[in-house]
């Protein structure tokens, strides 16, 4: 194997960036910060990682990390280089194991005291890794299907309250938005098999409803279960939801991690719906942690099928530069495998789509609302088309009040959420 891994990242070092990155490559190669017997010349030179580019950038005064290391025991005063920089891996150290990827590109190399910052921008895989791995099965045009909607973004809620429902209060919500005209329904991230919802239950009850409103309007709402679980607990509630006739699962991905989904995937026979709860951990301090590029990466080629990626205007702390990036990662081509659904959740409501439209150009998303939905003045059925009337004003590139002139329910959205602004 010849082809190589290139990870880029941007380091903070105290250090000349030459000798942080020699720290980088000695525990990232060849395991050694000297060298080691039977260390040959030909296995570092075979087997090592290389520095493939190196970008500088600005000098500051203040760590981004605790417990860096600075040079000659930090006497004196000391400043801290950023840069840019892109190594590469053999592909035979890893294969295509995606655990032992993660090993090497985000391991133990954020432990390095010589580094006071390290976050992981960029994963650029070569094609072995395009076969090795099964991919999402459903995507952006399975999911389609399945709902029968082609033509606009997938409109979506998430049940509420979280946590606390009955079986039977859950299926009498889903039978009111199923009512409204929703496309999507799912479980929160907090509710999976509790004791006062067993998932069993869950799902029988509430696909009771979805199964005869199918029936009687030949409009299936997807509700994407969540199935997050142990191992085979997580397989036989998939299997659960598919014998009841549902269309989607949903697994908190951070929880059941890379392992568990690609063996998921590999069983599974319905979309996966990945949420990504606890992401913020992974990359909100800007000095540590990786970008959603390299996060996207991981979880296509273990299967996923739909990606949260936070909105617009978001009730939550991320940048809407951020959102847009992920969007566009979501929808970007990867090694053969199809595009995955972009999930777009997070305190949205109708007035954020021109801007998401105008900014990505897309309408191959799940837009998911909740108190635009159900706290709309006209009732739920209202709140389902204000948004779909808020995205067709925005692929008309119609100003949102104009549109609303002859729309009511999307006037009452504007006047309820926006205070009269689009």
């Amino acid at each position: 194997m010849t082809d190589r891994i290139r990870a880029t990242y941007a380091i903070e070092t105290a250090l000349p960036v030459e000798q942080a990155l020699d720290v980088m490559l000695g525990l990232q190669g060849t395991g050694g910060f000297v060298k080691l017997p039977g260390e040959t010349e030909a296995l570092r030179e075979r087997h090592g990682a290389r520095v493939e580019r190196i970008t500088p950038g600005e000098t500051v005064d203040t760590p981004g990390l605790p417990g860096a290391k600075a040079p000659g025991g930090g006497a004196g005063a000391v400043r801290f280089q950023r840069a840019e920089v892109e190594l590469s891996y053999p592909l035979e150290n890893v294969g295509t194991n995606l655990p032992t990827l993660v090993a090497t590109v985000a391991g133990s190399i954020f432990d390095l005291s010589e580094m006071s910052g390290l976050r992981l921008l960029r994963l650029d895989l070569p094609g072995a890794f395009a076969g090795a791995h099964p991919g999402p099965q459903f995507a952006v045009e399975g999911t389609r299907r399945l709902t029968g909607v082609h033509d606009r973004p997938l409109i979506g809620t998430i049940v509420k309250p979280s946590v606390g429902l009955s079986p039977e209060e859950t299926a009498d919500l889903v039978r009111t938005l199923a009512g409204a005209g929703i496309d999507f329904i799912k479980d929160d991230e907090l509710m999976a098999n509790p004791p006062h919802s067993p998932l069993d239950e869950r799902v029988e009850t509430v696909m009771r409803v979805v199964n005869e409103h199918a029936h009687r309007t030949g409009k299936k709402v997807m509700v994407a279960f969540n199935i997050t679980d142990e191992l085979d607990a997580m397989l036989a509630h998939h299997d659960t939801v598919l014998r009841h006739g549902g269309t989607c699962v949903m697994v908190s991905l951070n929880s059941v991690g890379l392992v568990g989904v690609e063996h998921l995937r590999r069983r599974a026979a319905l979309p996966i719906h990945g949420h990504r709860n606890g992401w913020a951990m992974l990359t909100r301090c800007p000095q540590l942690g990786l970008e959603f590029q390299p996060y996207q990466t991981l979880w296509r080629l273990a299967g996923v099928d739909h990606l949260h990626v936070n909105g617009i205007g978001n009730k939550f702390w991320e940048p809407d530069d951020s959102v847009v990036a992920a969007m566009k990662d979501c929808l970007s081509p990867l090694l053969g495998t199809p595009p995955v659904l972009p999930v777009v959740s997070s305190g949205q409501w109708g007035g954020q789509a021109p801007e998401t439209y105008r900014r990505t150009r897309t309408t191959d998303l799940l837009y998911v609302a909740g108190a635009a939905t159900m706290a709309h003045p006209g009732g739920p059925a209202a709140g389902v088309r204000s948004l779909q009337q808020c995205w067709e004003a925005a692929v008309a590139g119609v100003p949102l009040e104009e549109y609303a002139r002859e729309h009511v329910e999307l006037r009452q959205t504007l006047e309820t959420f926006g205070g009269g602004r689009g």
